[in-house]
């Protein structure tokens, strides 16, 4: 192929498209939802992140306020832990307002994560929101089809790509430059979204720059990037392949509405149908009755726990547990807590399965959607994906353990086993133990982590490009000009 020919053909498509008065209208609209997008989302999570920073503060402080007091009655007391976002959240909001930014950790009980935005929002939710990502997936794809829908069929109709062809251009020099062409005026308005995104996330993270997060940056611009220059072969491609222009966009917009509305909704239903997953009540319920299977720690009587008490005994030669050199009571709450953790474990593990065998489904679907693959990639990256508020909930559920059980050893080593008199005090500790526990610190997942999640993304985007330019191939053998 000739580069001064494509250059050509995509420099005449560029001064034909802002001839349009139509087309720069839709350029100057999306131009101005993505401005404001970039500021409405940026807003947000800088509010977001200062109010949540804030009441994790306002926790601690609680916590560490607490008198003197028994360290069981501080094991229920609990404490709170608070999801921060992703600073490169408000250029993709992905599921961020579905999942919980609280959850409250106390002992024997492991709590959901709850004040999500859609639980205090109206179904409206469901159509979306306004984000960068938003747009790029949804709303750039739209403008590329206008742009490419006519770039060969309307010259095959007005006889111009016999000219063409008497010339000496060929159907892959045609193709490439139209696309090239598309590519250009697109970068119009591509380019400043990722300058002003650049600019907004690092005055997010006050110009703290680690190259783990530019490289994520620099990821998600590569993705994007592709995912445009995809819709754009598509967009020339079916343009080539009609024979006029009307029906070009006829088949543009089926394209478009299929990967964007039909594919997603569809093969999310096909995930929750195939593997249907219990509802909260059930879960519950099924992990309740499986503690109960175990034993009940709070109940002396209790087989399991008795038997404990019995080994205990034999072990340290003592004839009552008044006698043992630990508080018993705190051994018994340890062990309780380990069983009921180990089997909440396994339920979760059970249904986050169950979920990611949902999730395949679309996953998987990337291969036939790359508005699929850019979603879930994107969503990753920025740390806005379901597996990111997974993370944040194993982490919340580790350090829910950990307090319970350092409660339970300040139990063992600072309460006595006889029981206070009627006109003793209630046995208490003092408070200073309460600073000892370190605060909550959310860890996101590496850059290597987040690539090796998406790997199923990855692969999708290059068979994306294999495929066209093989269809290019082909069809700039079969292609007539008439």
């Amino acid at each position: 192929m000739r580069k001064k020919v494509i250059l050509l053909i995509a420099g005449q498509l560029w001064r034909q498209a802002f001839r349009n008065k139509g087309i720069f209208l839709l350029t100057l609209i999306i131009g101005s939802l993505l401005v404001y997008a970039a500021i409405s989302g940026w807003s947000n999570v800088a509010k977001q992140n200062s109010i949540r920073q804030q009441f994790q503060q306002a926790a601690r402080h609680d916590w560490e306020s607490n008198p003197d007091k028994h360290p069981h009655r501080m094991a229920h007391y609990g404490h709170f832990a608070f999801r921060p976002q992703s600073s490169l959240s408000f250029f993709d909001m992905g599921m961020e307002s579905y999942m919980g930014s609280t959850v409250f950790l106390e002992a024997h009980k492991q709590n959901s994560v709850n004040f999500s935005e859609a639980g205090f929002s109206t179904g409206l939710l469901r159509f979306g929101e306004i984000s960068i990502a938003m747009i790029l997936q949804v709303l750039v794809p739209l403008l590329i089809i206008f742009l490419g829908f006519s770039s060969i069929a309307a010259e095959r109709e007005n006889g111009t790509l016999k000219v063409l062809f008497s010339q000496g251009v060929t159907w892959q020099e045609l193709i490439a430059g139209k696309s090239l062409g598309i590519i250009g005026i697109v970068a119009v308005l591509y380019l400043p979204v990722i300058i002003v995104s650049i600019v907004l996330w690092l005055a997010l993270i006050r110009f703290d720059v680690s190259a783990g997060e530019l490289f994520r940056l620099l990821c998600i611009a590569g993705a994007y990037l592709g995912y445009l220059v995809i819709y754009s072969l598509i967009a020339v491609l079916l343009s080539a392949w009609s024979k006029t222009a009307r029906s070009a966009l006829v088949k543009s917009i089926g394209v478009w509405l299929l990967f964007t509305i039909v594919l997603p909704r569809a093969t999310q239903a096909v995930g929750a149908y195939l593997y249907p997953a219990p509802s909260a009540i059930v879960f519950h319920a099924a992990i309740e009755k499986d503690i109960l299977k175990e034993g009940d720690s709070h109940n002396p009587d209790d087989p399991h726990y008795k038997a404990i008490k019995d080994s205990l005994l034999r072990a340290y030669k003592v004839d009552s547990v008044e006698k043992l050199p630990f508080n018993y009571s705190g051994f018994i709450m340890a062990e309780g807590e380990k069983i009921s953790a180990t089997i909440y474990d396994q339920h979760q593990t059970q249904l986050q399965q169950l979920y990611a065998r949902q999730n395949s489904i679309a996953r998987y679907a990337a291969f036939v959607n790359p508005f699929m693959a850019v979603k879930y990639f994107s969503m990753a990256i920025t740390g806005t994906d379901y597996h990111s508020y997974v993370r944040f909930q194993e982490q919340a559920e580790q350090y829910r353990y950990g307090l319970a059980q350092r409660m339970n050893e300040l139990q063992m080593k600072y309460i006595s086993n006889k029981k206070p008199g009627p006109d003793d005090k209630p046995y208490t500790i003092s408070n200073h133990h309460w600073a000892d526990l370190p605060e909550f610190q959310y860890k996101p997942p590496s850059l290597s982590a987040v690539i090796r999640q998406e790997r199923i993304s990855l692969a999708a985007f290059a068979a994306w490009f294999v495929l066209l330019l093989v269809l290019t191939r082909l069809l700039s053998k079969q292609l007539k000009v008439v």
